[in-house]
């Protein structure tokens, strides 16, 4: 998880940059991810061990290419497209309290009094690293509706981690990935056919080809080959709360290109995130919690 997110917190400034130079579209940036991403699993796939996925799974693959990718990226790409990278990365803060909660209802995963305060340590450092790179842009606050899509987004992203935890489970990586990235590109092909057959290829550079690149590869192909392993031994909201790393990222690659320093602020929002990550991986899970009341209730007998 901690290699997924960095690789995404690397895309967001990496996705913005390609966006802006009007060259590719948000729904054209879409779909390079989606197609790439799809060609480099099935590639993948042929050097791994094959597996047979049963059609049951193969119609839950398909609502979790729904949620997990489709909604999860269109929608982040699009609000990209209409906010700042600052205000976009604020709005990555929700993951973990989104997911908290539907694992709550859905799972009845406890909100124990560790999970929350780890949550809340994480947002708070999130936050702190957020802000106090917020001079640093030149930008407008950009539109309300990109905000609103990027929390849609991180809505879509909860939901694909609570509901389709089991699948995950039951699959390698790189089979529940080839089919999630094919049908992804299905379902988004149809919608920006006019478009890929209107790219003016002769207006891409070798900047805007290399930030294509990072996006495609970096930024999907190889975090989504690592999500499911963390998925498969992390609880739902666990796996979220190494959301909180992306602003920490971005705040290194800010430091390194000179546009950004290293201060006090940051150091201590930089502990809050990994005690915040700490408390909450190190909190009770459902399991346990009723594994404790199980032995407790034995003593109580004997």
């Amino acid at each position: 998880m901690l290699g997924a997110e960095t690789m995404w917190g690397l895309m967001a400034p990496v996705g913005k940059f390609v966006l802006s130079g009007a060259v590719v579209t948000p729904l054209i940036l879409t779909d390079f991810r989606m197609i790439g991403a799809a060609c480099l699993f099935w590639i993948a796939s042929f050097f791994t061990k094959q597996e047979h996925v049963n059609h049951k799974d193969m119609l839950s693959m398909f609502f979790a290419a729904l949620l997990g990718i489709v909604f999860n990226q269109g929608s982040y790409l699009f609000g990209l497209g209409l906010t700042t990278p600052i205000n976009a990365s604020i709005v990555t803060t929700s993951l973990p309290i989104l997911t908290m909660i539907i694992a709550a209802i859905y799972l009845r995963e406890p909100i124990t009094g560790k999970k929350l305060l780890g949550v809340f340590m994480g947002a708070v450092g999130a936050l702190l690293l957020i802000l106090s790179g917020q001079r640093l842009s030149g930008e407008d606050a950009g539109s309300i509706w990109g905000v609103l899509l990027c929390l849609f987004a991180q809505f879509c992203f909860s939901l694909y981690l609570v509901f389709f935890k089991g699948l995950i489970g039951k699959y390698s990586p790189i089979t529940l990935m080839k089919w999630m990235f094919t049908y992804s590109s299905i379902c988004m092909i149809p919608f920006s056919y006019n478009q890929l057959l209107a790219i003016d290829w002769q207006m891409f550079d070798f900047r805007t080809i290399g930030g294509i690149a990072m996006v495609v590869v970096g930024g999907t192909f190889i975090s989504y080959l690592l999500i499911p392993i963390g998925q498969k031994s992390l609880r739902p909201t666990v796996t979220s709360m190494y959301n909180y790393v992306q602003p920490i990222i971005a705040s290194i690659v800010a430091i390194a290109w000179g546009m950004d320093s290293f201060n006090f602020l940051k150091i201590i929002a930089v502990i809050l995130v990994f005690t915040g990550v700490f408390f909450v991986t190190q909190s009770k899970s459902r399991a346990q919690m009723e594994e404790y009341e199980r032995k407790k209730a034995a003593e109580e007998n004997n």
